[in-house]
């Protein structure tokens, strides 16, 4: 997400639940694929799981975004 997202992000998250619900989702799917990618070594397994992560990440991202383009006009 860009700057000015951020920014939007910030002013309007409290005032919208669906919003503030997408972005949780969206840092704590963050936080796990951080955790996975510190590790050396990933079995195929969790392999496939942050490929997953990664997905579902970005699934959040898109609906955050159509969120936003609601306020954005």
């Amino acid at each position: 997400m860009d700057r000015a997202e951020i920014l939007l992000i910030e002013q309007v998250v409290h005032q919208d639940a669906e919003l503030q619900q997408h972005v949780d989702e969206h840092r704590k799917l963050k936080g796990m694929l951080e955790a996975l990618n510190r590790r050396r070594y990933l079995t195929p397994e969790e392999q496939i799981e942050r490929k997953n992560l990664q997905k579902r990440k970005l699934r959040e991202k898109e609906k955050i975004i159509r969120i936003l383009d609601k306020y954005q006009t």
